[in-house]
């Protein structure tokens, strides 16, 4: 990303792609143009992603880290913040 005199941001994607159907709730913070977060997705509450998330993935924020795992709860994905 480039920045003109003033020191603003131009040029390339600054927001990330939210597929269909994906349920964000209150306080998630999804920052980045190369983030995608896929379809059917569910962003818990106080999450901070800064990058892509899998399609019918839910993320959550428990105790000291976050967590995600697919939906319907068949085992977590091996990443936590």
């Amino acid at each position: 990303i480039q920045r003109d005199p003033a020191g603003t941001a131009t040029g390339g994607k600054r927001h990330p792609t939210i597929g269909n159907n994906v349920t964000i709730y209150a306080g998630a913070t999804i920052i980045g143009g190369d983030t995608v977060i896929g379809d059917g997705c569910i962003i818990g509450g106080n999450v901070w992603l800064t990058h892509s998330v899998p399609s019918q993935t839910v993320v959550y924020f428990e105790g000291q880290g976050m967590r995600s795992q697919p939906r319907g709860g068949q085992g977590v994905l091996d990443w936590q913040i």
